[in-house]
């Protein structure tokens, strides 16, 4: 299992933007779900964003829907999270992950293939 490496994190204030980037080899990303998920100390991963290219659908957790665009380049085998607005709640280890199964819920434990992940710090 090769693990996906997140990058493009930062130090942001609120308001600011960051994109997030996510590129694997080995496989590609045009015959499967690729997600981002976020993860705080003392709680759970939580799904942001995934994207099925199974069937073309867009998963975006309530609190950032408007703000973030989940994107990917199959020529570049690599998947994006653009964030804009961002607010303090946003802070997390980010990190992207790949569904090898069939088309299902934007859920941490249908992922794996789990890297270091990305900080993002939205702090004033």
């Amino acid at each position: 299992e090769v693990p996906l490496q997140a990058s493009g994190g930062g130090l942001v204030q609120p308001g600011g933007s960051l994109r997030l980037s996510c590129a694997t080899s080995g496989f590609t990303f045009d015959e499967y779900a690729v997600g981002w998920f976020r993860q705080v100390p003392g709680k759970g991963r939580e799904g942001v964003s995934c994207f099925s290219n199974y069937d073309g659908t867009t998963y975006y957790h309530d609190s950032v829907k408007g703000r973030f665009t989940i994107s990917t380049d199959n020529t570049k085998n690599t998947v994006y999270l653009q964030m804009t607005s961002l607010k303090p709640e946003d802070t997390a280890v980010y990190y992207c992950a790949v569904d090898f199964g069939p088309p299902r819920k934007c859920q941490w434990d249908y992922y794996g293939n789990w890297g270091q992940g990305t900080l993002v710090t939205v702090s004033s």
